[in-house]
């Protein structure tokens, strides 16, 4: 795929969602589809959801632009659009954890038995594993997975968008340095980067509109199926790579079940301990606290490729670095458990 086909791509699809969103935001507050207020929320004022929509017709036109129908596309296009009105009846009216996991799980589904995109084996630092006859559950659950780390992290203005723009753009650079730029997802990647981007000119704080369930869950949707099919597709060389992209994400979504059944609460139920609540209690502002977790996602990006292109052994200790850095945070902070109760 040629530099100026991606250009367009990115551009087409930015465009169109930085235009479409505002009619969204409209249409959300016509059906009252809309964010109040609480205790646990940051905003202070009501704001229109269903910013997912925008999001997912900004994919659908780039689909239909430069999109190739398959078996594969297919199935990503039917379990989208499974989770895209999981999202919707929820923003409009919250449903029960329940029926929404019941959601994801019927959309992912789709992905491996439909589609045939499925997890077979991963290696990493020397060990293989061949899942077998696992391979099916274990690639729904690791699309599942993903889909409610998104989920868990869209809490501050832009904070869930520009993570996604950050995870679709490193993938769009390894695809084009490795010269391995024409497959599924690599089309898939640029399209959501420009359909994210355009979404996030209205989502960067101070927020006109809001992702909603729609949005975290189509991202983390599509967010999965790239990094399965960049795993087949060479793009990604390895699958710890978009594991290691998304740590931010997975690390919050890991300490917020531990830190719910340590407390004796449900893993379903919310809170205002994740890791962004820690950094807005040491005093930033949220603008400062995106910021900084986009600052860290980056370096996480960056060391992935420079272990993909250059040097494994030179991005596995940036991995370690971090990792160290993000962990010694995480037990400075009340992320865990209320050091005050101790």
């Amino acid at each position: 795929m040629q530099l100026s086909n991606i250009i367009l791509m990115v551009a087409i699809t930015f465009l169109f969602t930085v235009l479409f969103i505002p009619t969204v935001g409209k249409i959300a507050r016509h059906i009252n589809a809309l964010d109040i207020p609480n205790e646990r929320k940051v905003h202070k004022v009501a704001i229109p959801r269903l910013g997912g929509l925008g999001i997912y017709f900004g994919f659908l036109l780039g689909y239909m632009i430069f999109g190739k129908e398959s078996i594969q596309m297919n199935s990503i296009l039917i379990g989208s659009f499974v989770i895209i009105i999981t999202g919707i009846i929820d923003d409009i009216k919250p449903i029960p954890a329940k029926y929404k996991f019941i959601g994801q799980l019927v959309g992912a589904s789709i992905i491996p038995i439909y589609g045939g995109i499925v997890l077979n084996e991963i290696s990493a630092f020397g060990l293989y594993i061949d899942f077998g006859i696992f391979s099916i559950p274990i690639t729904i659950l690791f699309i599942v997975s993903i889909i409610n780390c998104m989920n868990l992290i869209d809490g501050l203005d832009g904070l869930a968008g520009g993570l996604s723009s950050i995870y679709f753009l490193t993938v769009g650079i390894i695809a084009i340095l490795l010269k391995n730029s024409s497959g599924l997802d690599v089309i898939l990647t640029f399209v959501m980067l420009g359909s994210t981007l355009g979404f996030l000119w209205h989502n960067f704080n101070p927020a006109k509109i809001f992702m909603g369930d729609s949005g975290s869950m189509f991202l983390g949707y599509i967010i999965s199926v790239i990094a399965l099919l960049g795993f087949k597709n060479i793009t990604l060389t390895s699958f710890i790579v978009p594991l290691l992209l998304l740590a931010i994400p997975i690390l919050d979504t890991l300490l917020a079940i531990l830190r719910r059944l340590i407390n004796h609460k449900t893993i379903s139920a919310p809170d205002k301990n994740h890791l962004h609540h820690q950094l807005l209690r040491l005093h930033f502002s949220q603008r400062a606290t995106v910021l900084i977790i986009y600052f860290v996602d980056i370096l996480f990006a960056i060391a992935s490729i420079i272990y993909v292109l250059k040097d494994n052994t030179f991005g596995i200790i940036i991995y370690v670095v971090l990792l160290i850095i993000v962990i010694t945070f995480i037990f400075k902070t009340n992320i865990i458990w209320d050091h005050k109760k101790k």
